[in-house]
Order: structure tokens, then C-alpha cells, then sequence
């Protein structure tokens, strides 16, 4: 099917008024018509009357994997911005990575850009020789100049699945480890791993050496960046407490995002496919907290109730990923009759420097043995 720019594509206003119902029949139709030259993922934070549509669901690591081995011209993430530049780059040159809305970005990544990692970068330098000394790794959820910076120095990407390997493989090559953006998944990885907390240190980009003293950073064995997730932030130990007063018996997991504390308290720790397939293969009866965000705990609530599975989300208070709530069915409806039309919307195209550099960081941790 030809490619033409989309110079004449439909505009998004036509699209506003759509009920989903409607969205769901016309996103079927233009699937069919697509064919095998589109494929829809689908991340486990994405809203039903988004994810239902998709081909492949998961975490970050088994997207990225889908990413890699599609052979579909059409790439459709239904995920935030980050998400599909990994598309774009673990795709073939032939294929194209598509995001319904470029406004579904993540806070998380934002919080650590390649100013600031360049900087601290050659302030540690005036430390220590962070080249032979420090592995940096990025979580997935970062741009890809990010991802770049890693394959550059020597670093790697992981996810909250694979975090321990990639943190082996870090320490294999290095002595030091330096985390981003996401300092929980640092944290709660490096002391399931043995790591002390006094070993593991933060560095405040907003400060001079990160906050931190000469000594401090010569000492440390993990510097984590001052970068977080907004949704498992919400997340409270006093909520864990709370909720086993009234229910004992309750098995509590949450995702590495999380506090310290949070995971500390919990029962079980892992990624969002680790939090499925535990739910998932436990025992009928059995009642769980869950410690993410909210559409994946109602989509469990939802899924395992007549097993008599009560699944319960930890937060009063709503904590859905609100950045990735942007993809709606309108959107993705928008972006699959523009493809039909032969016009193409919203591709997300990571330049050839940034990825090939972000792409050696990347095949490092998909030669990983998980």
C-alpha cells in the first residue's frame, strides 16, 4: 500500500463528536482494510475503549519486543510518546511508528533531559572518571537522546522487568552504576540486589554535583537520579496499613515505581506483566491490593471477579497514567482511516544519529537473557 505524506489528511475536528460506539465499529472496519500492514499495541496503563483494540498488550519490555519483530508497515502505539520512539527505533527503515495523539507524553521522562545528564555527566567528571567508572542506565520511560547518551557511554535501557539483569550486566562492566529517570525502580532493584541504601545516593540536577559531596559520590555504589513516577507516587504506606486493618488477609503487590516504603510493605514487587500473571495464576478467593495504575487494577478487578478474586486498587484517591488517558478512541480512529486513505498522521520518527546511538542501548538489553 503506497505511503503519501499527509499534506491533504483528514483533520482531527471531524472526529470530536464520535461517540465510542461509533469510534469502535469504524476502527474495525479500518482494520480489516489494513490488513497485515497494521498492527495496534496496546501498553496495560491504556484505557478499555483504547486497549481492547489493540494486537499485542503488555508492559514496556514485551511491547518493545512486538516492536522489534513486527513485520506490519503501520506501527500503532497506544502508549505514550516515549513508547513509540522505541517503535520507531527497533523497526525496520520501511516501517512507520504512529502515536493517535503526540500529546501523550510522560512526566516521569520529562524529568530528566539530556541537558541536565550531559551536565551532571561532566560534573562527576571533575569527581571521578565516570567513562571507566559509571554504567549509565535509562529506564525505558525516557526520550530517546536519553537512550542515545546510554549507548554512547556504554550504558543500557531496562525496564521494571528486567531491571535486576540490566543491573548485573551494569556492574559486570563498571563499578557504578548512574540510574534515570525513575529513582524508585533504582532503589527498591538495587537493595533486592544487597545494595545498601547509604550506597545508593540521589543527585538533585538542580544542584551543584547533584547536591552531593566529593566523598559521597566516590562512595556510592548507585546514583540515582531526582525523577519519579506522578501515578505510583500517590501510593502511601499508611493506605497498606489502612487496608489490612479492615482485611488481614489481603495479599498486597506493587509496581518498582513505587516508594521505598510502598514496596517494603508489600508482599509481592514487579512490573505490570510480573502484577497480571501473579493475579492471575493465584489462588480463587483470594483478595489483592495492587499498587498501579488505576485502568490495569479495574481491567483485573474486572477479569478475575467470578474466580471470587477481589482485586483492590491501593490509592483513595485516582492515580490513572493521565498523559496516556489522551489516546482515546477518537484519535486512534482518526490516525487508522487517515492510514486507509493512504495519508499518514502523528508518525513519531526519532532522527538517525539519536537512533542508532539509542538502538546499541537498546540491543543490549534485548540480548538479555529474559
Amino acid at each position: 500500500m503506497a505511503t503519501k505524506l499527509a499534506t491533504t489528511a483528514i483533520p482531527f475536528e471531524h472526529y470530536f463528536s464520535i461517540d465510542d460506539e461509533a469510534c469502535d465499529q469504524r476502527i474495525a472496519e479500518a482494520k480489516q482494510k489494513l490488513g497485515d500492514d497494521l498492527v495496534i499495541l496496546g501498553h496495560h496503563y491504556q484505557r478499555n475503549e483504547v486497549f481492547k483494540h489493540a494486537d499485542y498488550s503488555g508492559d514496556s519490555l514485551k511491547l518493545s519486543r512486538n516492536a522489534a519483530e513486527s513485520d506490519a508497515q503501520y506501527i500503532v502505539f497506544c502508549g505514550v510518546h516515549f513508547m513509540a520512539e522505541v517503535a520507531d527505533i527497533l523497526s525496520r527503515p520501511d516501517q512507520i511508528a504512529i502515536l493517535p495523539d503526540m500529546a501523550a507524553g510522560c512526566s516521569m521522562a520529562d524529568m530528566a533531559n539530556r541537558v541536565n545528564v550531559d551536565r551532571a555527566w561532566q560534573e562527576m567528571s571533575e569527581v571521578l572518571d565516570p567513562d571507566e567508572m559509571i554504567t549509565p542506565i535509562t529506564y525505558i520511560n525516557s526520550a530517546a537522546d536519553l537512550k542515545s547518551f546510554c549507548g554512547k557511554h556504554g550504558g543500557i535501557v531496562c525496564t521494571s522487568t528486567n531491571a535486576p539483569h540490566v543491573l548485573d550486566w551494569a556492574f559486570a562492566q563498571r563499578e557504578k552504576v548512574l540510574f534515570f529517570p525513575d529513582q524508585h525502580l533504582g532503589r527498591n532493584t538495587g537493595y533486592k540486589m544487597g545494595i545498601p541504601l547509604e550506597e545508593m545516593v540521589v543527585w538533585d540536577f538542580d544542584k551543584p554535583l547533584g547536591g552531593l559531596t566529593p566523598e559521597a559520590l566516590k562512595k556510592a555504589k548507585i546514583v540515582l537520579w531526582k525523577g519519579f513516577c506522578s501515578v505510583h507516587q500517590m501510593f502511601q504506606p499508611q493506605q497498606i496499613d489502612n487496608f489490612l486493618e479492615k482485611y488481614p488477609e489481603t495479599k498486597v503487590i506493587s509496581h518498582p515505581e513505587c516508594s521505598f516504603e510502598v514496596c517494603q510493605k508489600s508482599d509481592y514487587v514487579g512490573s505490570t506483566e510480573y502484577i497480571v500473571n501473579t493475579i492471575a495464576n493465584s489462588e480463587p478467593n483470594t483478595r489483592w491490593l495492587v499498587g498501579t495504575e488505576l485502568n490495569l487494577v479495574n481491567r483485573l478487578h474486572e477479569r478475575f471477579q467470578d474466580q471470587g478474586k477481589s482485586v483492590h486498587f491501593m490509592s483513595p484517591t485516582v492515580c490513572m497514567c493521565s498523559t496516556m488517558f489522551r489516546v482515546d478512541p477518537q484519535h486512534l480512529l482518526w490516525v487508522l482511516e487517515n492510514l486507509v486513505e493512504g495519508h499518514v498522521v502523528n508518525q513519531v520518527s526519532v532522527d538517525p544519529v539519536t537512533a542508532k546511538e539509542a538502538k546499541l542501548a537498546l540491543d543490549r538489553m534485548l540480548a538479555l537473557p529474559i
